[in-house]
């Protein structure tokens, strides 16, 4: 029998990271159906594989889901490996700030895949392929989530397999992997999408094509929208005032009934409060000045002026 090869990959060193792009697509709701993002994270020592579907390709979907891998394993490699994607690099190879801010935040260092470098994450994508022939082949899926809870699934076994070129099971050779990890922060990093607007008197607020309703009561002010992988929240002054189940469709609508409600009713009282204010008073009796005041400012005297002055008075 042939020795195996090496494996020339440190301990907790390496996670070479990849998004995949299944052929399939996945109802999204709303009728809607489109091939979505599957975010996979290989550990280069342990070749254990992490994956998940996340809702875009923007930056802080992408950290999401990053995190929530990381979570599930526990700890985070010293050196995270991507090619030029560009929510994670700029054209010039260099991370972006929120990508760098996100590693920074774990004490990973973030390796850039340098320009025509098929082999840099071969391995992780390797496995985007293992994954296309292997784990969608005959599957059919109702959903994001649905798909994740499938994958899941499949990955516990596929990380079971003995792995030829590691001569161990990627679960097994994860115990040393894990133990040279560094471990992930008390403070979780900055992820998701987020944007701060004030908000309009339709109180709904945009995010990723998407409106979501607000409490009409903080119509006028600033309010703080976090996008996670599930969730939409809405915050103002350190309130909750919105909290939604995130819509994977596009330029959809999502309303919680009790804001329409909120709303009709500051309508009924902002005009019962306008009837009961009384009306303006109305101009009924001028000043009208004598017409010799006019020929003394402009130093004129015209006969008749006593007449007409009587006329005006009267």
């Amino acid at each position: 029998m042939a020795p195996k090869p090496p494996n020339t990959h440190k301990p907790g060193d390496t996670t070479q990271c990849d998004l995949w792009f299944p052929k399939t697509l996945i109802p999204l709701g709303a009728g809607q159906s489109a091939q979505m993002p599957v975010l996979v994270m290989t550990l280069a020592f342990s070749r254990y594989i992490s994956a998940t579907m996340i809702p875009s390709r923007m930056a802080g979907d992408i950290l999401a889901g990053m995190w929530l891998l990381l979570g599930q394993l526990g700890a985070v490699s010293h050196r995270l490996w991507w090619d030029r994607e560009s929510a994670i690099a700029t054209s010039a190879g260099k991370p972006t700030v929120d990508a760098a801010a996100f590693a920074g935040t774990l004490s990973s260092k973030l390796v850039i895949a340098p320009p025509r470098d098929p082999e840099f994450k071969g391995m992780v994508e390797r496995h985007n392929g293992y994954l296309g022939q292997s784990f969608m082949a005959g599957r059919t899926f109702t959903g994001p989530e649905d798909f994740n809870g499938q994958l899941t699934e499949w990955l516990e076994t596929a990380n079971s397999r003995t792995v030829r070129v590691l001569g161990a099971r990627p679960v097994d050779a994860l115990v040393e992997d894990r133990a040279r990890m560094l471990a992930l922060p008390p403070v979780a990093p900055t992820t998701g999408l987020r944007t701060t607007v004030r908000l309009a008197r339709d109180y709904y607020v945009r995010i990723d094509s998407v409106d979501y309703s607000v409490d009409p009561r903080v119509i006028g002010r600033l309010v703080e929208v976090v996008a996670s992988l599930h969730t939409v929240t809405v915050n103002c002054a350190g309130a909750l005032v919105a909290e939604h189940r995130r819509s994977w469709s596009r330029r959809g609508t999502v309303t919680n009934p009790e804001h329409v409600e909120l709303a009709k009713q500051l309508r009924v009282d902002y005009w019962q409060r306008t009837r009961e204010q009384p009306p303006m008073s109305s101009f009924t009796d001028p000043v009208v000045r004598p017409l010799r005041d006019y020929d003394d400012l402009y130093d004129v005297d015209f006969a008749g002026n006593a007449a007409l002055d009587s006329e005006v008075s009267a």
